[in-house]
């Protein structure tokens, strides 16, 4: 009688435990979905990139993106083979599976390539692609994380989200310092000073996976031939380089394209371009001139390094 009883109250505590633990276990999840948690366990995103002779820079570039929640970097090392080496800088994200790195050594403007055999390889694995330069950082206003960026609900219908850039000037520095490119340039092109901003309006893309036939064209808009977003959700009939609304109260993408005039030199004038298979240099120095203060020091620092003759320039040298 008394084995019985106990055997009984046994089994009464016992569903008491089953049912407390489906209430917190029901609790839990219902708070879990309602704060709009950052960890997106059905979102995932993935950063493909080519980079060569970026060793100042990756760790910065990698760090932010690792911040913003991206779940993985796809790298596609396009340094000479004798060259940097990546390994020597960020070899804990590549022992740690966050950063992949993929041999691209010695291929001559390998941009396009690597992207269209990045979207091949991964895209079934991730929600969205994400396709940033080195140089490009971005920044989400409302939200901590790129999978809740990409995850609202203004982009149900797109399959590609068109992101504005800022582009930064020189700050006037002549050298290479060895500080963060944030730290060091603050001073937006003139085109993006002021209330209005927004007269370049260069855009770089995000582009959602699962996208059959799919063959990128353009570093800057991936894929035409499908539904186009920009960063509000509002859909995109024009598929364009250029953009009419101003983005940059929200979101935006900072690029820091020429850094310093050693960097400038280094990076744009004596590097071979990863896209761009006829370099026309003096064209790039009209557009470093175009967005920065043209002084002396400048002029004389590039036509020592490259033996260009750069006297057009000098009448319209600022002090």
């Amino acid at each position: 009688m008394k084995f019985g009883y106990l055997r009984k109250k046994s089994k009464i505590y016992t569903s008491n435990f089953i049912f407390k633990f489906i209430i917190i276990f029901l609790i839990i999840l219902i708070i879990f979905v309602s704060i709009d948690s950052e960890i997106e366990i059905f979102n995932k995103i993935c950063l493909c990139t080519v980079a060569k002779e970026e060793n100042k820079y990756i760790r910065e570039f990698i760090e932010h993106y690792k911040k913003y929640n991206v779940d993985k970097i796809y790298l596609f090392d396009n340094n000479d083979k004798n060259g940097e080496q990546f390994e020597d800088v960020i070899m804990d994200y590549i022992k740690s599976g966050f950063v992949v790195l993929i041999d691209y050594k010695g291929i001559p403007h390998p941009q396009l390539l690597a992207y269209n055999d990045c979207y091949r390889r991964f895209n079934q694995f991730y929600d969205w692609l994400i396709f940033f330069d080195i140089d490009e950082f971005i920044y989400l206003k409302d939200f901590k994380s790129f999978k809740l960026f990409l995850n609202d609900k203004r982009f149900k219908s797109c399959n590609r989200v068109q992101l504005n850039r800022i582009f930064y000037t020189d700050n006037n520095q002549l050298y290479y310092q060895n500080k963060t490119v944030k730290e060091r340039f603050t001073e937006k092109e003139p085109s993006v000073r002021g209330k209005k901003r927004g007269g370049i309006k260069g855009i770089k893309s995000v582009i959602r996976g699962n996208i059959k036939n799919i063959k990128i064209t353009c570093p800057h808009i991936l894929y035409e031939r499908t539904h186009s977003c920009d960063g509000f959700g509002k859909r995109k009939k024009i598929f364009s380089y250029f953009t009419k609304e101003s983005d940059f109260e929200y979101y935006y993408i900072d690029h820091y394209s020429c850094k310093s005039t050693e960097e400038f030199i280094d990076s744009k004038l004596l590097k071979t371009d990863v896209i761009h298979k006829i370099d026309n240099n003096m064209e790039k120095i009209d557009w470093y001139f175009k967005y920065n203060k043209i002084t002396k020091e400048k002029i004389d620092m590039i036509e020592k390094k490259t033996k260009y003759n750069l006297t057009k320039y000098r009448s319209r040298v600022t002090k």
